[in-house]
């Protein structure tokens, strides 16, 4: 009996292990299989990625404007770095460079709001208050009375010019209010954040350039920096186009005679920081004042502004620019046009640095490779 076990056993050991049948790869059904399973891996990639798209969209959309005011704090920062290394280079701590730069943006911000705010105010509803008067007397106008006697345009201005009304069409002493604390609050939320990037800048732009691999880092710290310059130039340039309007603005506005001409030719100076729109943005203001010191000194500021933006739009801020950022004028004009269609008064201020970071890019990696080929 223990012979027939041990022959068994040994007969066991000795046969060959059953395996399992193999499939031959070249099958019509392993060829199949195969297709099903790549297909099936394809698509539920493909549905992921789609998944992960709509939830990256819904997120920048949803904070969309947080993001555009760290933007625009960047952007600040950027510009006002240039003023933070100078007083470094003095022998300052960066922590007191900063703090005296912050400083100096506070006290010029509250100087121009405490020269606007209240002939602002007191200019817009004596305006309120005489626009019918305004009105009537434009009506005397032979060319005026006879437009507004077919299309009875005056008239309706006169009737829609009242207190309630423009009270009601800026959204009700509410809605003014919230978007006055709105204002504030994104203002201050870019000085904190602006202040924040200063500080830590060196830290942050490090870091910025150790996301390029080791073999390209210097050239992405080279073509970083550059680009870095750049913006501080241009915004060094926008601040020179500024102060050429606010200072034609007041030599016009003393000429004419209109009342507060410092303050006006402030908002001027400060809303013409913004290409191509800000220079309007000033001039409504302006003009806002001139009617309510008297329909001809209103009159007077639309021609000013009229010839003044045509001036700056075309010659004086493609000039500046092109030799701040290196830009052409074509360029220039083009990207803030875009940039304000894209994203409002910011994608205005910081689309010609954008332009010029990318030119600098395209000249610096992009043509040597191309030339190389």
């Amino acid at each position: 009996m223990a012979t027939e076990d041990t022959t068994q056993d040994e007969a066991t050991q000795t046969a060959p292990a059953q395996r399992r049948p193999e499939v031959d790869p070249s099958t019509p059904d392993a060829q199949a299989a195969r297709r099903n399973r790549h297909v099936f891996v394809v698509g539920f990639l493909g549905g992921l990625g789609l998944m992960c798209a709509i939830v990256l969209t819904w997120a920048v959309r949803e904070t969309l404007s947080v993001l555009l005011l760290m933007l625009a704090a960047l952007f600040l920062a950027i510009g006002l770095h240039p003023a933070v290394a100078w007083l470094q280079r003095r022998g300052l701590p960066r922590g007191l460079a900063v703090t005296i730069v912050a400083l100096a943006v506070v006290l010029v911000a509250c100087g121009g709001l405490g020269a606007l705010a209240p002939p602002l105010i007191t200019q817009t509803g004596e305006l309120i208050e005489n626009l019918p008067a305004y009105l009537d007397e434009l009506n005397r106008n032979p060319q005026v009375a006879d437009f507004n006697q077919r299309f009875d345009v005056i008239d309706r201005l006169k009737d829609a010019a009242t207190n309630e009304n423009i009270t009601k069409a800026l959204g009700g002493a509410l809605g003014g209010v919230q978007a006055v604390f709105g204002v504030i609050f994104n203002v201050l939320t870019v000085f904190i954040l602006t202040i924040y990037f200063l500080a830590a800048w060196t830290r942050l732009k490090e870091g910025f350039y150790k996301l390029f691999p080791a073999s390209r880092r210097d050239t992405a710290r080279e073509i970083g920096d550059e680009i870095f310059e750049k913006i501080g130039a241009y915004l060094l340039g926008s601040l020179g186009i500024a102060f050429v309007a606010g200072v034609s603005t007041f030599v016009f506005l003393l000429i004419v005679g209109v009342s507060y001409a410092f303050a006006l030719a402030m908002v001027v100076a400060v809303c013409d920081l913004i290409p191509q729109i800000g220079a309007t943005l000033g001039a409504v203001v302006v003009v806002i004042a001139g009617f309510a010191h008297s329909p001809t000194a209103g009159i007077a500021c639309v021609v000013f502004f009229i010839l003044y933006q045509q001036l700056e739009n075309w010659v004086i801020a493609p000039r500046v620019l092109r030799r701040s950022v290196d830009v052409s004028d074509l360029a220039v004009i083009l990207s803030a046009l875009i940039g304000a269609v894209l994203l409002g008064a910011l994608g205005a201020l910081i689309a010609i640095p954008v332009v010029a970071g990318v030119q600098l890019t395209m000249r610096k990696i992009a043509m040597p490779h191309l030339d190389r080929i």
